[in-house]
């Protein structure tokens, strides 16, 4: 079983002490690694570019914060930023280590080319995100939006999945996950039982409770659980569209409806004292059902004002409030 060290530090020269240790610490489903609440998640690190096409400035300062702050795991994938975001945080720690315990969950991905997903473009996709991370194993890997196959292709003989459990057996990974939206995607993945961790996201917030079944599901199995997205893409951390309105849920425009839920919701927690924000990230991490939230950052102040808001005391009563309201609107239908 693999506890504090979930990033087998003993296989590597990139551990350095000297971060403060962090909070709060939970198991992850039964794979015997261990998650904070919070997740880092770093799909934007590295945008824009410089001119050189190298991550944009600040970005490997805000890499180096990521991993040595007050969470656990920095989340990537092998296309973020067209690779930007795992060469940021191969800079971070090839330039100051990485700290004893820390982890970096990646992703792999189909071909950028082609859009072909099958076991070799596995193998090839892991191999370039340790290429650009600097490290030799990863904590937990992801299969990520298989969405150019089935999944009769991809569990297939010579398929992603056998690619996927090849690094497994191989030792090169810890645990193996599945990470997408829709969820008739991701049940079948679930009910394999090829994978450890399952990933969701835009899909169990304030706003939209759709995924919780297939947590459901992968709780029974003992899986892992990250949760991504619980701002729904910035509605419900307050972010504003050109006319200075919430605007967007998921990637997608907010309907009339669900606006106006949220402007209630919003008023609920003014009584309370509390901003919205704060609520969106509780719904996540106080519940059984997740093991840590994944939320996106690039920008230093960030990290802070994350933290903050997990740590900010959600009155019992306001989740009351919070039902009276009503079932939240959403604008997914997958």
């Amino acid at each position: 079983m693999i506890n504090d060290d979930m990033t087998h530090s003993d296989h590597t020269d990139t551990t350095t002490s000297g971060a403060p240790a962090p909070a709060d610490l939970r198991p992850l489903g039964a794979t015997g690694l261990l998650a904070s609440p919070v997740t880092v998640g770093t799909s934007g690190l590295g945008t824009p570019a410089s001119a050189d096409g190298s991550p944009g400035p600040g970005s490997t300062a805000f890499a180096t914060a990521a991993l040595r702050g007050p969470n656990l795991l920095v989340d990537t994938s092998n296309n973020y930023s067209d690779g930007r975001s795992e060469t940021a945080l191969g800079d971070a720690i090839r330039a100051s280590g990485l700290p004893a315990g820390r982890g970096v969950v990646t992703k792999v991905d189909q071909d950028p080319s082609t859009a072909v997903f099958d076991r070799d473009r596995v193998l090839r996709s892991f191999e370039e995100s340790l290429e650009r991370l600097g490290v030799d194993r990863i904590p937990i890997l992801h299969l990520h939006d298989p969405y150019s196959v089935s999944f009769a292709e991809a569990s297939a003989p010579g398929g992603a999945i056998e690619g996927m459990l090849a690094l497994k057996e191989q030792g090169v990974v810890d645990a193996i996950g599945i990470a997408a939206g829709p969820l008739s995607v991701m049940l079948p993945y679930v009910l394999s039982g090829a994978f450890d961790v399952v990933l969701t996201h835009n899909r169990f917030t304030l706003v939209d409770r759709s995924a919780t079944a297939l947590l459901e599901e992968a709780r029974s199995r003992g899986m892992g659980v990250f949760n991504a997205a619980p701002f729904g893409g910035g509605l419900l951390a307050g972010r504003r569209g050109t006319d200075g309105k919430p605007s967007t849920y998921a990637y997608q425009a907010g309907s009339p409806e669900l606006l106006a839920w949220v402007a209630r919701a919003d008023e609920v927690a003014a009584r309370h004292g509390i901003p919205l924000a704060a609520a969106a990230l509780a719904f996540s991490t106080r519940s059984e059902l997740v093991d840590s939230t994944v939320v996106g950052m690039n920008r230093l102040e960030r990290l802070e004002q994350v933290e903050a808001l997990r740590t900010t005391t959600i009155p019992d009563d306001f989740w009351s409030d919070l039902d009276a309201l009503g079932t939240p609107p959403s604008t997914l239908t997958d």
